[in-house]
């Protein structure tokens, strides 16, 4: 289940380092290869849950079978792909709905599979090496871009199928229920429009605004900004109202004695909530660091897709170390203090890096930094995972890894739409203000805005390729005053992104308080009240609550 996820995560960050390639390959945009993994990321969001409960009808065995078979057939599709259609197809559709089923699935697995310390350590490691793919898809898919193909990235991840098909022998064959219910279409109707509409609202705030429209936004030929608003407004909302048509649709099921996608009692478990809030929390500042330290390490200090990879080994390191060995810590610690221990060192390494942002920042300077955060990641990934899973029986387990898989995406999704927006708004903003004071230009804070976003449409610049690109084609002049304009707001920019992850970090923290002392029907649940132990091991259709 390591190598699969190993596979899924490598595929996602492998594929973003190759997008200038593939637009000249397709001779296409980089809008429309990025909407490619937009796409990608979409449907897995919207499929997980519906897809996560796959476990509990049918064999365990054949629906990783089944699925690791479509995400190789997608994978050869994306490989021989001759157009940006046949991409779309292979890589966004069947890879995605693939992953969709995947990714839930290896936490199910790793519940009915081990206990107690056993199942720590798994869910440690699976978390670890997730950690290890998502640094290594940049450097491999630097190199194969670079000396090879692009196509090479897709090829490559045949053969770790090819591995796991072979060990999917071992994974139980038995389903998780004994009774096979008849899939909830309605919950999976509107749990798939929910998470769509959340998603694609996150996608669009960045380049729209989240209320008020930043610029226009087509459908074809035909506008669609009503009353001057944003569309991710309307996203938002329609994806609000489905998620609570979706909690009552599933509450008149269970009164009815009809199976739902998600049990109510599992939605209704205070751990297990708070698990997936502090796991959501923890996903958005994934994304804004994988975002924004990259984009700046390229953009300022001039580093390859190679050695920014290389930049970010000590965080791999790290939180595949800490998330592997630290699991059984809990037997001296309580899980919820070595999660806010993590938490601690992801701020202080935020921190440093802040401090550390300028001209003279270097890899060697970074790796003290960068090896804290990855030992903050590593500490809460070796401990959230199973304290959240162990929260609800074991015959709840797919629909709630669902949940969790839910929240993870969606939170990725708002850590880059929040944390990237406000990075690049900064840099931008950076770049206009720096050149209107050089001319000594007064303007208005709308006319300020109307030119942050021309600068925006008119040339991307927040890497330096396409800086390079954009400042060859003005004079000697222009070009050295706008090299330092963009060192400078880039700087700027990059303080103003990590001191945001810095502040989400202390929401994270002040969520973790709601965390219980000890994992759920652990063995050491010392601290709680002997009415309470043991309750995890109580009937599926029993709420478990610490």
């Amino acid at each position: 289940m390591s190598l699969t996820t190993f596979i899924v995560v490598l595929n996602a960050s492998l594929m973003n380092v190759a997008i200038p390639t593939m637009v000249d390959d397709f001779d296409t945009t980089v809008t429309v290869i990025q909407g490619a993994v937009s796409l990608y990321s979409l449907v897995t969001a919207a499929l997980i849950l519906p897809a996560g409960t796959l476990p509990s009808r049918h064999s365990i065995r054949r629906v990783l079978t089944v699925a690791l078979i479509a995400y190789a057939g997608g994978t050869v599709v994306a490989s021989i792909s001759w157009s940006t259609t046949v991409l779309y197809v292979g890589w966004s559709l069947i890879q995605g709905a693939a992953a969709a089923v995947i990714f839930p699935l290896t936490f199910t697995v790793l519940i009915v599979s081990y206990e107690d310390d056993d199942r720590a350590k798994a869910f440690g490691l699976l978390a670890g090496v997730g950690g290890v793919g998502s640094t290594l898809g940049p450097i491999i898919g630097g190199a194969l871009t670079t000396y090879a193909s692009w196509r090479w990235g897709f090829t490559l991840q045949l053969v770790g199928v090819g591995v796991v098909l072979f060990f999917a022998q071992y994974v139980s064959p038995n389903p998780l229920s004994e009774t096979r219910d008849s899939l909830d279409s309605g919950g999976t109707a509107l749990s798939i429009v929910s998470v769509t509409s959340l998603v694609t609202g996150f996608v669009l705030s960045g380049k729209y605004g989240w209320v008020v429209q930043r610029r226009p936004f087509f459908v074809g030929e035909m506008q669609f900004n009503p009353l001057g608003t944003s569309p991710a407004i309307w996203f938002l909302g329609g994806g609000l109202l489905a998620f609570a048509a979706f909690v009552q649709y599933e509450r008149r099921m269970e009164r009815a004695g009809k199976s739902p996608l998600v049990p109510l009692h599992v939605l209704t478990n205070r751990t297990f909530l708070s698990g997936v809030i502090t796991y959501n929390l923890r996903s958005i500042v994934s994304a804004g660091f994988l975002f924004i330290v990259p984009v700046y390490l390229q953009a300022v200090l001039g580093y390859t897709a190679f050695e920014t990879g290389l930049a970010l080994l000590p965080y791999s390191l790290a939180s595949i170390l800490f998330s592997t060995f630290s699991t059984s810590w809990r037997k001296y610690i309580s899980p919820k203090t070595l999660i806010q221990i993590g938490i601690v060192c992801i701020g202080v390494g935020l921190a440093l890096l802040y401090e550390q942002t300028g001209p003279d920042q270097t890899i060697s300077r970074m790796v003290i930094p960068v090896a804290l955060y990855g030992t903050g990641v590593g500490l809460i990934l070796a401990q959230i995972t199973n304290m959240t899973m162990s929260a609800v029986p074991t015959a709840d387990s797919a629909a709630a890894s669902g949940v969790l898989n839910v929240s993870y995406s969606i939170g990725f999704s708002l850590g880059t739409a929040v944390v990237g927006s406000y990075f690049l708004g900064h840099f931008y903003g950076g770049v206009v203000d720096r050149v209107l004071r050089a001319e000594h230009v007064t303007l208005s804070t709308e006319q300020r805005n109307d030119l942050v976003i021309a600068l925006e449409d008119a040339a991307e610049t927040a890497t330096e390729a396409t800086q390079q690109d954009f400042l060859n084609q003005l004079t000697p002049v222009q070009r050295q005053l706008l090299e330092g304009i963009f060192e400078a707001a880039m700087f700027d920019a990059q303080r103003a992104g990590l001191l945001l992850l810095v502040l989400v970090v202390l929401l994270l923290l002040v969520a973790s308080t709601f965390l219980p002392r000890q994992i759920p029907g652990g063995d050491d649940e010392t601290d709680q009240p002997e009415s309470s132990r043991g309750s995890t091991r109580e009937s599926p259709d029993t709420a478990v609550e610490d």
